[in-house]
């Protein structure tokens, strides 16, 4: 029975005072990202290779009136984004957002693509988190890790085997963060979207085979938006989801569902 003396508290989404660093933030879904952290209030710290991409997120969130630094690296240089991350004064959230893809059969991938993306969607990933959950353990603070993951991290494709491998990975990974983490207030979650419309990926539905493969395979029939995902981000990153941790959370219009 409900306790009606309970207090009840609407889900505080709000970021005010935290610090949120955000991989591959210069494009796609890592600038939806960084600007929706921004609009709740979080202070970014803008991680990409391409610093004029970077450049161009942090004036956008600076001419709205939030707080940005960008910060040119590859995340897979280990010994660089090792440095970046030790050199700041403090990071709550982190959104790993970083990787790549090389559609491919199977019996064709080579061992150089293979251990691109291994390193890329994996072994950075990893790298990232470990020193961003050293940097959270140090404040004292907890912290949000979120993984952008994807719904071929819960299925197979044809084309696709080295991003399921890799996509897969984080999901593990993210479930062992968070229970090493949750004693310390850090939690670890995976969003998961399924394919998302933008410039890059616009001349792939130009393709009238595989747009037909993914359009029925979406129950709600339509791709996603960077604005589907981005919600996600902040509620994962905010005091709203505060008890959840561990979890996935597939934004694929009911791809997984079937």
């Amino acid at each position: 029975m409900e306790n009606k003396n309970q207090e009840q508290n609407s889900p505080n989404m709000r970021l005010d005072g935290l610090t949120a660093l955000v991989t591959g933030a210069g494009r796609g879904l890592g600038e939806g990202c960084a600007l929706a952290l921004a609009e709740s209030g979080a202070e970014l710290i803008l991680v990409s290779r391409t610093e004029s991409e970077i450049n161009l997120v942090k004036e956008k969130i600076e001419s709205k009136g939030g707080k940005a630094k960008a910060l040119a690296c590859d995340v897979t240089d280990t010994n660089s984004i090792q440095d970046l991350i030790k050199d700041e004064e403090r990071i709550d959230i982190l959104m790993n957002n970083a990787g790549s893809n090389i559609p491919e059969p199977f019996i064709e991938v080579s061992e150089e693509n293979l251990d691109f993306l291994i390193n890329i969607n994996v072994k950075s990933m990893f790298i990232v988190a470990q020193a961003c959950m050293k940097k959270m353990l140090q404040g004292g603070r907890g912290g949000s890790i979120i993984h952008m993951s994807s719904q071929m991290g819960h299925v197979g494709s044809p084309r696709r085997t080295v991003y399921c491998l890799t996509k897969h990975a984080v999901e593990g990974m993210s479930k062992a963060i968070a229970a090493e983490g949750a004693s310390e207030g850090i939690r670890s979650n995976c969003i998961g979207p399924t394919f998302v419309e933008t410039p890059m990926t616009k001349p792939m539905f130009e393709n009238p085979e595989f747009n037909s493969f993914v359009m029925d395979r979406i129950l709600m029939g339509r791709l996603g938006k960077i604005s589907d995902i981005t919600g996600s981000v902040v509620f994962l990153a905010s005091p709203a989801s505060s008890l959840i941790t561990g979890a996935s959370l597939t934004i694929d219009g009911g791809w997984t569902a079937v």
